[in-house]
């Protein structure tokens, strides 16, 4: 059969979105589907009341790398936003990441050597030679306030399981620093696209044939026989079925409101850490781009379980979904035509700017010699 186009990209996200603006530009026929209404996969923005507004939730972009920087620069232009948010414990406001300016509110303290003691002091008490889980790993990090104050509750709701049950790995990342450094991300570039991630995205896919309100796996066997390749950027377990089981997520529920005053909370992202308040987290999507609007739109968070239909946010790595998982690789590993790419293609959660340096190293891969 004679298939119209070369590569046929399931998925309209950052992923699928770089593998297509490259592929095009060496000249290859590319299509674009989505089985959303939009493109831009979780990074979408849609303005409301001239506010560009996270709808899939906050994305702020930053990375070392210094490639990916330079690719995204060609596709839109960023602001110097800093992502430094804070977290309310029953009123109480601390500095986040953990900080100086956290030892001082927790402890009172005001030298480094000062809060370092503390710590440790702390995790001497726990009895915590080699941690075992997240609450361990969480306290040899900041010692038992912190833990107690600003993760326990924030964390428990996050994944609905106790802390004492999570692996520790999950808190590996958090930033620890004895310095007075509100800057979450330690990345050298950091910021936001001006005009919203929507636009960035629909440059890239500028002159490509992109088809929205398409779901692929509903029309699988027309869509094969269009391309000679497909980039598959869905849900791993579903492309095959689930034969094998469901993988597992955490999801994300919001509940987005614009109010009429100029500035709710102060700042863009505010956390809710003791174990009562039933959201995780508010956003107040204008601060991401230094908003001068009258009105302000807020969204508040909530961690729910996934279940099919629900928009997978967070794969739960843990070791039962990392043997299945394993399992759906194999599978995919013999298709012959599908390239399995992204957070759900791979379930692995991402960063945006792995998502890219991911896309690129398959292009670098697919490209070079086709």
């Amino acid at each position: 059969m004679n298939r119209k186009y070369d590569y046929l990209v399931v998925g309209a996200g950052l992923f699928g979105a770089v593998f297509a603006r490259e592929a095009a530009a060496l000249g290859k026929r590319v299509l674009v589907i989505d089985k959303r209404q939009n493109i831009a996969g979780n990074v979408y923005t849609e303005e409301i009341e001239g506010i560009n507004v996270h709808k899939y939730g906050a994305h702020i972009f930053h990375t070392n790398n210094k490639r990916v920087w330079d690719y995204v620069n060609r596709f839109a232009e960023f602001n110097r936003f800093t992502n430094a948010p804070v977290a309310n414990y029953k009123g109480e406001i601390y500095s986040l990441p953990f900080n100086m300016y956290t030892f001082n509110k927790m402890w009172g303290v005001v030298t480094p050597a000062e809060a370092e003691y503390k710590i440790e002091e702390q995790k001497r008490a726990a009895g915590i030679p080699e941690p075992k889980n997240l609450e361990e790993q969480a306290i040899s990090l900041v010692g038992t306030d912190i833990y107690e104050k600003l993760i326990k509750g924030y964390t428990e709701k996050q994944w609905r399981r106790p802390c004492k049950e999570l692996p520790s790995f999950i808190i590996k990342r958090l930033p620890v620093r004895f310095t007075f450094d509100n800057n979450y991300f330690n990345a050298l570039y950091q910021g936001i696209p001006i005009g919203g991630y929507t636009k960035m995205v629909e440059n890239m896919l500028s002159g490509i044939e992109v088809r929205l309100d398409t779901d692929y796996l509903d029309n699988k066997a027309e869509l094969d026989a269009v391309a000679e390749k497909i980039i598959y950027t869905g849900a791993i377990d579903a492309y095959f079925g689930f034969k094998l089981g469901a993988l597992e997520y955490r999801s994300v529920r919001f509940e987005t409101e614009v109010l009429d005053t100029p500035n709710f909370q102060g700042n863009a992202a505010v956390n809710y850490t003791d174990r009562k308040t039933p959201w995780t987290r508010i956003i107040e999507h204008k601060w991401f781009e230094f908003g001068t609007q009258p009105k302000t739109v807020i969204s508040r968070e909530y961690s729910s379980e996934w279940k099919p239909g629900d928009e997978p946010y967070y794969p739960v790595n843990d070791e039962k979904n990392s043997t299945l998982y394993a399992e759906y690789k194999r599978l995919a590993d013999r298709e012959n035509k599908i390239i399995f790419g992204g957070r759900l293609g791979e379930y692995k959660y991402y960063d945006m700017d792995a998502v890219i340096a991911a896309a690129l190293d398959l292009c670098d891969k697919e490209l070079k010699w086709n």
